[in-house]
């Protein structure tokens, strides 16, 4: 959204009809010295004049305020990534100060309200505070609820559903997640991606065609290492059936070399083996999954993007056609703050304690997460 231009409209559009300041002011009624002031920027037109000027110039109120409620593309990305900085530079209240005050002045932005409300719920993984965390997701829930209700883009509408649904699961709502979505999944006869693709091929565009599937079957990757990793906590009275999935889950990390693809998905992954590994007391390979995390975060770098796949080749494009581009709303040093952050919280892994090995690992990760010395971790 640009910021208020009326003086600059109205220098333009005078000049446009050819007209002087004093016949602009004979014709809306006000002071010689009043255009001048109106177009040096030192004062605004009445309210009450800004219909009559509007339609003189023949075009709207909102044409002659030079506003518009849409930010751009590059705007949006330019936006999230400076709050995604000023969230990793300043302290919380700082940030959120920033933060609210864009929500507030790009209220009828749907597409930036739901990228900040994401960025939101990467945020909130960082705070120690249930009472604050609590506080970011209800923030986070009440953006999706505007976009759903009030966008009037469908496919918009859908994703902030189903981040909404994300915000009720973290503030411990599971009734209004059935309320949201039901309490059965879905199952598709034919998802979109293929359709697009068929589409594409009946109107000769094979390449986009490859491309739809290309990017539908990213998402469906992501989404199936999402929904094993998800099943291996229920598993707890069936350890078998828990170091299947997550082997299932390395697998497809490996053979799709994931860790390109989508980094996130395989900190998930090796923070899940971390733990489980830990409970099923098998310290080496939980050993060997922390070093795997800590190449890994070793390996970030900012921004954090999809790097290219020799197979997903149109996957580039899709990412840079999305309204953040293939930078998502949060930098490498959150990774990293959230890896560190998720390993000292997890009672299991103090059966390593003893593990100089471990010391080492976790000291490494500590200097990704916060910048600091190699200083020995209590």
């Amino acid at each position: 959204m640009r910021e208020l231009n009326i003086a600059g409209v109205i220098v333009r559009k005078r000049r446009e009809k050819g007209l002087t300041q004093d016949e602009l002011a004979e014709y809306m009624g006000v002071s010689d010295g009043a255009v001048s002031k109106w177009e040096k920027g030192l004062s605004y037109p009445d309210i009450t004049l800004l219909p009559q000027l509007a339609a003189y110039f023949n075009i709207s109120v909102d044409d002659l305020l030079g506003y518009s409620p849409q930010l751009s593309r590059e705007d949006i990305r330019k936006l999230c990534n400076n709050l995604s900085a000023d969230f990793m530079a300043k302290p919380l209240h700082e940030a959120m100060i920033a933060f609210r005050a864009a929500v507030k002045k790009y209220y009828s932005c749907f597409p930036l309200l739901f990228y900040l409300a994401m960025l939101l719920v990467n945020q909130h993984q960082l705070v120690e505070a249930q009472e604050q965390r609590d506080e970011i997701m209800a923030e986070a829930k009440a953006l999706c609820e505007r976009i759903v209700s009030e966008s009037g883009d469908a496919l918009l509408a859908k994703d902030a559903l189903y981040l909404q649904s994300f915000c009720c699961i973290a503030l411990r709502l599971p009734a209004e997640v059935f309320d949201l979505i039901g309490e059965s999944p879905h199952m598709q006869w034919c998802t979109e991606d293929v359709l697009i693709s068929q589409a594409f091929q009946l109107a000769g565009n094979t390449a986009k065609a490859k491309a739809a599937l290309q990017c539908g079957m990213l998402t469906h990757l992501m989404s199936m290492i999402e929904s094993v990793l998800s099943y291996i906590p229920l598993c707890e009275d069936a350890p078998d059936a828990a170091e299947t999935a997550l082997n299932w889950a390395l697998e497809l990390i490996r053979l799709f070399q994931a860790e390109k693809l989508n980094p996130f998905a395989a900190v998930k992954a090796y923070l899940t083996g971390v733990e489980l590994n830990c409970m099923l007391e098998h310290p080496d390979k939980a050993l060997d999954m922390l070093d795997r995390l800590a190449k890994l975060c070793d390996s970030l770098v900012h921004p954090v993007k999809h790097q290219g796949h020799p197979f997903f080749s149109a996957v580039d494009r899709w990412l840079e056609d999305g309204v953040t581009g293939s930078a998502p709303p949060f930098d490498e040093r959150m990774i990293k703050k959230i890896v560190f952050n998720a390993l000292i919280s997890l009672p299991s892994l103090s059966a390593l304690n003893g593990q100089p090995r471990y010391q080492s690992l976790l000291r490494k990760l500590r200097v990704f997460a916060e910048g600091g010395n190699d200083m020995e971790v209590h």
